[in-house]
């Protein structure tokens, strides 16, 4: 039993931490390896070890030595100690020395007689709970903020990271250096890589290190090499080079180098130039900064003369310049009132189909320009703005380009009673205009001026637990004031229009209590009944800025409104009924099975449509090829298909959704799709979907338009990620256009995960549909992607986990 020694010394505030909290950066393996054991390293056990990463983790022992009631004190321990006439001291044999957290094991430690330094050696392991030191010599200077320890191994336990160094150094407050030093975040005994430095030298004031002569080694054969290298230590943000992109595809080599500039603390900047073997080098950059109350973002990018053009073989754009930007910032004003600001263009419709930079398709459709501002009050809503968008399109047609809105204010407010009585009030103002030839585009849309709409709207609800009952009526008042400019005209300068929309919503619910299966549930029986009048105006003379005819499904059943937007007002007198039956799983009021079935009867034929007219009805598709095929038939039918639809969460695994509109009239399918999906607890998902649509099903798109297809679509979705090991991922999707009899999209991966690397290979063949509706025009393009990750350094490649979860619904990726 070794003597054990109490008393309080005057040590500096860190042994051993003050040592390492500049570590946590980087450093691992290079020479002389140690065992497992010494690193503290803790396999896991057997049924840990199915769901790790890793093969096991570090654990810091228990402290030798008891804490002490007061944290300056140093606590001894040792077998022998041997104190000379001036007071200095030797202490041999298991040599142990607490202070706070910290803990120093040595063979011998000497202590001068002025106890302003620790020399000790043999065996050497010092821990402070967050970080272990293993070497031969040290010494501290305990005053002084200044230490260095020879043949150094080390581990940083939450970071999975051991690093070794021939000889490690504090040369000042936070400052450090490590020669001839490594780092990996492997396993003890597994060097898959690892970064070695001949100099390392850190800043834990800065937050920041740097390495001279560089290199990376996978399996101890160097594959890359930096003359100097600066790379952050903790999570503040540091100027300096950022994770390369490599792309591989059918058009050639695509490398990004982003460069990140931290301005200051509020302000940072990432510029990346990017080479893409057959179109040439594209810059690009993002701005960003954050004050008190606001902040924004403004990004952009230019190519010089595209060398590759686009648009399949016609090469479009080929020799142009390429560009965008968007410029983006909000603030508040008070508490009450926020403001926005937005500015987007580019240089053509396809800039971020050739460019967007993340794996996949490019999921931005529009360019917003938008200067607004609004106020939230208790009981008023008002929202002023000056509004635009560039739709992304190419080529885009002058009927195509949206309206911009310069300005538009609106007020709205809500007065609810204690009786159920409610009202509302909804008002807007707006002066629509857009750059278009008039005399290219249909006369309804040729107009630019102003609109007043004025919407004022009474109900009253009467609810209980057993049903409700919801009359209520909005009344629509619009006016304008047009300008045709060349475009000769008979229309009105100053139309208007004053119409009612009167509804009448009703419900019952009946419940019971059920067994199913040994568990108990709660099954209701919610039959509904609507009824809805508009009367038929005549809206020929009124412009068309931001109307569509919407299409049917389950909502449109209990909907007074025929049309989006507020040009258009849908004439209607139908009846709709329908049931609803729920199968609430009653410990938790989780829906387990939802199941509706409704109707709609018309007493009146529907007239109004995109035209206005109240006299005519749409022509016949035998008379007039430029008409939805379905127009006509829709209006006149006097009930609308039968609309069912099915949500089952069948089990804790799997569930199915449906939806099937039937013409009983025609006996026929209108659209119908069917979704299962599988999902286990250790991340298996598999998703099966089913897509069907008769040829003009939505009556707001006419042949000729972009998003008409002259013919029924069918589609299957396959698509399924299966965690083959806690390791590997198997990533996989199948999108068939079974009406054209071809693939939309093929895509195959796998991701291989551990605490060392991560590996993400992609194959991917997907259709380029210009317009999502013709197919003569679309072209097949591929590519094979590949992202390297090296945990606890960074990676190469594109980054495809956002693309995987839009995809493949259900599926969560391990982070590489």
């Amino acid at each position: 039993m070794g003597k054990r020694f109490s008393r309080t010394l005057p040590v500096a505030h860190t042994l051993m931490g003050s040592l390492l909290a500049g570590a946590s950066f980087t450093a691992v393996a290079q020479g002389q390896t140690m065992s497992a054991e010494a690193l503290d390293w803790q396999p896991w056990g057997e049924e840990e070890a199915a769901n790790q990463l890793c093969r096991g983790r570090y654990v810091m022992p228990s402290y030798r030595l008891p804490a002490e009631d007061n944290p300056e004190t140093l606590s001894l321990e040792a077998s022998d100690v041997d104190y000379a006439a001036d007071g200095e001291a030797l202490l041999r044999g298991d040599v142990v020395l607490r202070r706070g957290n910290e803990e120093v094991e040595a063979e011998r430690v000497f202590l001068p007689a002025d106890r302003q330094q620790v020399d000790a050696e043999g065996n050497i392991a010092i821990r402070d709970g967050r970080a272990l030191v293993r070497g031969e010599q040290a010494m501290l200077r305990l005053n002084e903020d200044r230490a260095t320890l020879g043949d150094s191994h080390y581990v940083l336990y939450e970071q999975h990271l051991r690093g070794q160094a021939s000889q490690l150094e504090q040369t000042g407050e936070g400052e450090y250096r490590l020669q001839d030093a490594s780092f990996t975040t492997c396993d003890p005994g597994a060097n898959s890589w690892q970064l070695v430095s001949s100099d390392i030298r850190l800043n834990q004031a800065e937050g920041f290190g740097t390495a001279r002569h560089a290199r990376l080694e996978v399996k101890d054969v160097p594959i890359f090499y930096w003359p100097w290298l600066r790379f952050p230590i903790d999570d503040r943000r540091h100027t300096g080079l950022l994770s390369p992109t490599i792309g591989f595809s059918s058009d050639g080599f695509d490398y990004a180098q982003p460069f990140y500039w931290n301005i200051a603390a509020n302000h940072d900047a990432t510029i990346t130039p990017r080479w893409m073997s057959d179109r040439g080098l594209l810059m690009s950059g993002e701005y960003r900064y954050l004050f008190e109350e606001s902040a924004g973002i403004v990004e952009g990018g230019y190519l010089n003369s595209d060398d590759g053009g686009s648009g399949g073989g016609e090469n479009r754009f080929e020799g142009d310049d390429r560009w965008y930007v968007d410029a983006r910032h909000a603030g508040r004003v008070n508490e009450r009132s926020n403001y926005r600001l937005r500015y987007g263009a580019a240089s053509d419709g396809r800039y971020f189909d050739d460019f967007g930079g993340e794996f996949g398709e490019s999921d931005r459709a529009s360019m917003e320009r938008l200067a607004q501002v609004d106020y939230r009050g208790q009981r008023w809503q008002l929202d002023a703005r000056a509004q635009g968008f560039q739709r992304l399109e190419d080529p885009l047609s002058d009927s195509d380009k949206p309206f911009y809105q310069l300005p538009s204010l609106s007020a709205n407010a809500n007065w609810q009673f204690d009786n159920g009585l409610y009202t509302q009030w909804r008002s807007n103002a707006t002066y629509f205009w857009r750059d278009v030839d008039e005399r290219r585009v249909p006369e309804r849309e040729a107009a630019t001026g102003s609109r007043l709409h004025l919407m004022p709207a009474v109900g009253w609800r009467f609810e209980r637990p057993w049903g409700y009952l919801e009359p209520r009526t909005e009344l629509w008042n619009t006016a304008y004031e047009l300008d045709y400019g060349e475009r000769d005209t008979q229309r009105s300068d100053s139309p208007s229009r004053s119409v009612a929309l009167t509804s009448i919503d009703s419900g019952l619910v009946f419940e019971r209590e059920l067994a199913l299966g040994g568990r108990d549930y709660r099954q209701t029986l919610e039959p509904r009944l609507n009824y809805a009048y508009v009367p038929r105006t005549d809206q020929s003379e009124l412009p068309d800025f931001d109307s569509r005819e919407r299409a049917f499904s389950w909502d449109q059943l209990w909907s007074a409104q025929r049309f989006s937007g507020t040009d258009r007002v849908g004439d209607l007198n139908r009846l709709s009924y329908g049931v609803q039956s729920r199968l609430l799983e009653d410990a938790s009021g989780r829906d387990r099975l939802s199941f509706g079935v409704g109707q709609s009867v018309y007493f009146d034929d529907r007239r109004i449509d995109s035209e206005g007219d109240a006299d005519t009805l749409p022509d016949r598709p035998e008379d007039n090829p430029n008409v939805n095929p379905e127009s006509r038939y829709q209006a006149t039918r006097d009930r609308s298909p039968l609309v069912t639809r099915l949500d089952w969460q069948i089990n804790d695994r799997w569930s199915s959704g449906a939806e099937w509109l039937y013409d009983d009239h025609r006996e026929r399918t209108e659209r119908s799709s069917v979704d299962v999906g599988y999902r286990h607890p250790e991340g298996h998902v598999v998703n099966l979907g089913y897509r069907w649509e008769i040829e003009g099903f939505d009556p707001s798109v006419l042949p000729g338009d972009d998003g008409f297809r002259d013919y029924s679509r069918e589609e299957w979705d396959l698509s399924f990620a299966w965690k083959a090991s806690t390791n590997i991922d198997l990533i996989g999707r199948y999108l068939h256009d079974q009406t054209n009899e071809r693939s939309l999209e093929q895509l195959a991966g796998v991701q291989w995960n551990n605490c060392c690397y991560g590996l993400q290979l992609v194959w991917r063949e997907w259709v380029d549909d210009n317009d999502t509706a013709r197919i003569n025009d679309d072209f097949n393009d591929r590519g094979l992607f590949l992202r390297f990750v090296f945990r606890g350094l960074g990676g190469v490649g594109q980054d495809a986990d956002s693309y995987f979860e839009q995809t493949i619904p259900g599926y969560r990726p391990t982070a590489l």
